[in-house]
């Protein structure tokens, strides 16, 4: 039965001394135990975005990139979440690296990354993605799973060679992040929540939170 699920976190605990004074060095230093365990994709985050009539939608996306500015991913712009992000730029993420019991969960704002740091990131996917993102009109309904190979082996014979321009449609987004919890399972479910504000100086603060 699934209400009979249950699993007591017992790996380590969370205290404030633990943290660094940055959340984005904070998150390397997870995100370095996330891959040093060898968790399945370490860097995908569960996306939200919300749409017109205040619906949230949620999706994985692949993190590609982490400096000052936030989080980085890439995306087709006419997608669901692209035409989401284009009409309210707030969003949340997480990371759910449940093996290690932890999960780190942000908030913020994004905005479009420089057209030549997508045009720079797309040359270093492999072929087939670069086709893929030509071929596939995300979020679209499609006839059949055979419209979309026809597609791909059109553009296939279009761009025999690795020379395949970046689509105008694709790019990258930052997510400036305004709050960033990190989390640590604890036994009885009191889990250590320790959050990250933006402060009005851009400073942070380290507040504890119930979990």
């Amino acid at each position: 039965m699934i209400s009979h699920l249950r699993r007591e976190y017992t790996q380590s605990g969370l205290g404030e001394a633990d943290l660094l004074p940055d959340p984005i060095d904070q998150f390397r230093r997870w995100f370095t135990d996330a891959v040093e365990a060898e968790i399945t994709e370490p860097n995908a985050m569960v996306l939200a975005t919300v749409g017109p009539g205040g619906q949230p939608s949620t999706r994985i996306v692949l993190l590609k990139g982490v400096d000052a500015r936030g989080f980085s991913f890439f995306t087709n712009y006419e997608s669901r979440k692209g035409r989401e992000l284009a009409g309210n730029p707030r969003v949340s993420a997480t990371f759910p690296w449940v093996d290690l019991e932890r999960q780190i969960c942000l908030t913020g704002s994004v905005s479009r990354l420089p057209r030549e740091e997508a045009d720079a990131y797309f040359k270093t996917r492999p072929r087939g993605s670069r086709l893929g993102a030509w071929a596939s009109r995300q979020s679209e309904v499609v006839p059949s799973r055979a419209v979309l190979e026809e597609r791909l082996a059109q553009l296939d014979r279009q761009y025999p060679g690795d020379d395949i321009p970046t689509p105008p449609i694709w790019g990258g987004f930052v997510i400036a992040p305004e709050a960033i919890e990190f989390w640590q399972g604890r036994p009885s479910r009191l889990h250590d929540r320790l959050v990250y504000v933006r402060q009005p100086d851009r400073s942070w603060k380290i507040e504890r939170r119930s979990p």
